[in-house]
């Protein structure tokens, strides 16, 4: 169990990131990809990753020799450049002392592990490297879509938190999770065979408390995780918990073909509803709306209800017609690529409004 304890300090605190950060989610998918148990769904990435990843990535597994990374990568940044620049800033002592943790009791350390400790130019250098290389082949090509899904899972959040409070969004973010009295509990471990099978990464995150202690909360999705929270509990800093978003399967290029495109918001809203909001861009009667679609006037009229009740149109009376609109929602769920494929998140698509038979 994770219990973070929040301050009334620390709830004007809390903030989701405004955008993916590229470092912690290179990071979240090469743990993924060290993690073989979870062959089911990230099976064919992995092993596309595998077959791909250049020889100069290879020292970033030297890093995790006990399936736990070092510290000092836990950094933001709203590049990929910045994110790299706040690791090499890191203080040589706090560089010295995390090498030290996940080295201990895990055998001979590579040579270029022992420089790094030393503080030495070149194997920053060899670091460096690494980080760009496994960037170029596991981030660069998905990286659109990571864009497209952290966009839509902060509008999940912001509704939330705009109808219901900042504490049902907290909640929302994990199921199972529950804010009460100042504490922010996670869902209960797994049983002791499923924590041995667990990530050590993800064993980390269980069973612990974390005090925001007024530093405040960053909430930060990552598509290539499916393991507990990470968290970033660093001094004088922000905690930040990166949390695993989106619908289970990693993002691959193939997710941005025209056919995701044109699947993915039928897949949530049904085929006719998508076509009704789709046609929605202008104001339209329900003839209109009717005839435009193919469909007839109670048809069109029923779907209108489903779409205005999840907010995603608006209907305005003159006279004795009536026009459907799209609203920002709306717009935005039309607008967004793959919206279904990609994660359009299910309460904010088919939680709210269902799909049509």
């Amino acid at each position: 169990m994770l219990h973070i304890h929040v301050t009334a300090e620390d709830m004007t605190r809390v903030r989701f990131a405004p955008r993916p950060s590229p470092v912690p989610e290179l990071h979240a998918a090469l743990l993924m990809l060290g993690a073989p148990h979870e062959g089911l769904l990230f099976g064919r990435w992995r092993g596309r990753l595998l077959r791909t990843l250049p020889g100069a990535a290879e020292p970033l597994a030297e890093l995790v020799p006990g399936g736990a990374a070092p510290h000092f990568l836990d950094v933001l940044g709203g590049t990929r450049e910045e994110g790299f620049a706040l690791i090499r800033s890191a203080r040589p002592e706090f560089v010295r002392s995390e090498l030290e943790r996940v080295y201990a009791g895990q055998g001979p350390v590579p040579p270029w592990i022992r420089a790094l400790h030393h503080g030495d130019a070149a194997a920053w250098g060899t670091l460096g490297r690494a980080q760009r290389a496994a960037y170029e082949t596991v981030l660069a090509p998905v990286w659109p879509l990571v864009q497209d899904l952290h966009r839509a899972e902060f509008t999940r959040y912001a509704l939330t938190a705009a109808e219901q409070g900042l504490a049902a969004a907290l909640a929302a973010v994990a199921p199972g999770s529950r804010l009460r009295e100042g504490v922010w509990e996670w869902p209960t471990a797994p049983t002791a065979r499923e924590a041995e099978a667990r990530e050590p990464a993800a064993r980390e995150a269980e069973a612990r408390e974390v005090r925001l202690d007024g530093r405040g909360l960053v909430l930060l999705p990552t598509f290539h995780w499916r393991g507990g929270p990470l968290v970033q509990d660093l001094p004088d800093r922000p905690v930040v918990l990166t949390y695993p978003a989106g619908g289970g399967i990693p993002p691959t290029p193939e997710s941005r073909g025209p056919r995701a495109d044109a699947g993915g918001l039928s897949a949530a809203l049904g085929r006719t509803r998508t076509e009704v909001l789709r046609a929605l861009t202008e104001p339209r009667t329900t003839t209109d709306l009717a005839r435009h679609t193919g469909i007839s006037n109670a048809t069109a009229s029923a779907h209108a209800a489903a779409l205005r009740a999840a907010g995603l149109i608006t209907t305005t009376r003159t006279g004795r017609s009536v026009h459907h609109e799209q609203t920002p929602l709306g717009t935005l769920v039309v607008g967004m690529p793959s919206a279904g494929a990609v994660g359009v998140p299910p309460d904010v698509v088919r939680g709210r409004v269902g799909t049509d038979p």
